[in-house]
């Protein structure tokens, strides 16, 4: 912005004062040869009061003194003393047929012809020659004089421009600063006040999204820490109901353990969400997203299975270290598959393979896919608990750097999960098809 504003404001000076100065110098110039003109006609004047052509015949003419080249001219227009040409020329004709003075310039001259008057009646004229050079000289450094103004007044210009710019920019600078900061989260941002109306308008208008903002993210973390200790207590007096009835029953019931179980995983989600909404720090945390399958795949082969819908997980990546919490892949895969195994058909696949740069998990199945009135599939339904699951997903990959999106084709609907890569993590290949830490890597025929 300064760089234009400079050079915006000192092209327009320079415009200014190149059509200001042009016609100065030119108007100077011509008087300056004018003034001349008249100085030599003058000087020509006086030299004619010296010059007596009434002279007896054989008395030369006397010319007097003079710095300029004389010549005496008759009636008939014939060179009768001094220097000029043998014959009258334009200027010298001018003045024996108009009785009056005249001049003229060219080729580095100046010319003025006077007529010599005796008892009213014109009897010949002086010629006189003058150098030029005065008038260019006081022309030429005219010129001089009004080119060192015009580049003065641009340089003040430029100046000018610059502590304008600077002063315009550095409130503009200052709001984009605090603009940064508060999409980086900081809410405290207080533009200052740059008295210029415009900007204190656009920093007052920020400081008022500032509040608003912090008050709204405030009251949504408030609320995400009373849910979930409102949730925990529940969960924990659930739990020990479940371990009472386990003790009563005995060790063997199934049905027992596998609620115990999901209480378990009840908990880890409601410290998963509540972290991501806190957006507390998670450093640099990887997971294996081979090992995070292995845990899910025995609970959801197991629920797809009572449908008669197999589930096929295969790992072509060569490494399966991404940046990210386990607990949040976790999470994200279980929303896809539970997405695939409520709303889907057939068979589920979930396949994880290398990306430009990340690595990829596709989770697809065999249903007819997402009708295109069905709008965005991310997007929360107001007023219904559908649509949550997804969107959810979607802003936990979000929070760990990642991205989820939709990527269905003919086959069938298919959702991609992508995630930074983290260390490499690779082994040998195996027969198994699978990957988990420290456990041979599938071959994919890749």
């Amino acid at each position: 912005m300064r760089r234009r504003l400079v050079l915006a404001i000192a092209g327009v000076a320079a415009v200014a004062v190149t059509l200001f100065a042009v016609p100065l110098g030119v108007v100077l110039a011509g008087s300056y040869h004018d003034k001349e003109l008249l100085r030599l006609q003058r000087d020509t004047v006086a030299a004619t009061r010296q010059i007596d052509l009434g002279r007896p015949a054989g008395d030369p003419v006397e010319l007097p003194r003079s710095r300029d080249v004389l010549g005496v001219y008759d009636r008939g227009g014939r060179l009768t003393a001094g220097r000029g040409p043998a014959r009258a020329d334009g200027v010298v004709r001018a003045a024996l047929a108009g009785g009056r003075a005249a001049d003229r310039s060219g080729d580095g001259k100046l010319l003025a012809a006077v007529p010599l008057v005796v008892a009213e009646r014109v009897t010949g004229a002086v010629r006189a020659a003058r150098s030029d050079a005065g008038v260019a000289e006081s022309a030429r450094a005219a010129w001089l004089a009004l080119a060192a103004l015009a580049l003065g007044l641009v340089v003040a210009a430029a100046l000018a421009a610059v502590f304008l710019g600077g002063r315009l920019a550095r409130p503009l600078e200052q709001l984009a600063g605090a603009a940064r900061r508060l999409g980086d989260g900081d809410f405290s941002v207080r533009p200052e006040r740059a008295t210029i109306p415009e900007v204190d308008a656009v920093s007052a208008a920020l400081a008022s999204t500032a509040r608003r903002l912090d008050d709204l993210v405030s009251r949504e973390r408030a609320f995400s820490a009373d849910a979930s200790h409102q949730l925990r207590t529940p969960l924990t007096a659930l739990r020990m109901e479940l371990e009472a009835l386990e003790l009563r029953g005995g060790s063997d019931a199934p049905e027992l353990a596998a609620a115990l179980r999901e209480v378990d995983r009840l908990g880890t989600t409601i410290d998963t969400l509540l972290a991501v909404a806190r957006d507390a720090p998670r450093g640099d945390a990887l997971a294996d997203v081979a090992g995070v399958l292995d845990g899910l795949e025995p609970r959801w082969r197991a629920a797809l299975a009572q449908d008669a819908r197999p589930l096929r997980v295969a790992v072509r990546a060569r490494s399966t270290t991404v940046r990210a919490a386990p607990t949040v892949v976790r999470e994200v895969l279980d929303v896809l598959l539970a997405n695939a195994a409520q709303h889907g058909a057939g068979a589920v696949d979930v396949v994880v393979r290398d990306g430009s740069g990340f690595l990829a998990v596709d989770v697809r199945d065999e249903g007819p896919g997402v009708p295109d009135r069905a709008g965005d599939v991310f997007a929360r339904r107001a007023g219904s608990g559908h649509g949550i699951g997804l969107a959810l997903a979607r802003s936990l990959a979000v929070a760990e750097g990642g991205g989820l999106e939709l990527t269905s084709d003919a086959a069938g609907t298919a959702f991609t999960l992508r995630l930074a890569l983290g260390a490499a993590d690779d082994g040998p290949a195996g027969p198994a098809g699978r990957a988990a830490p420290r456990r041979p890597r599938a071959s994919s025929g890749r």
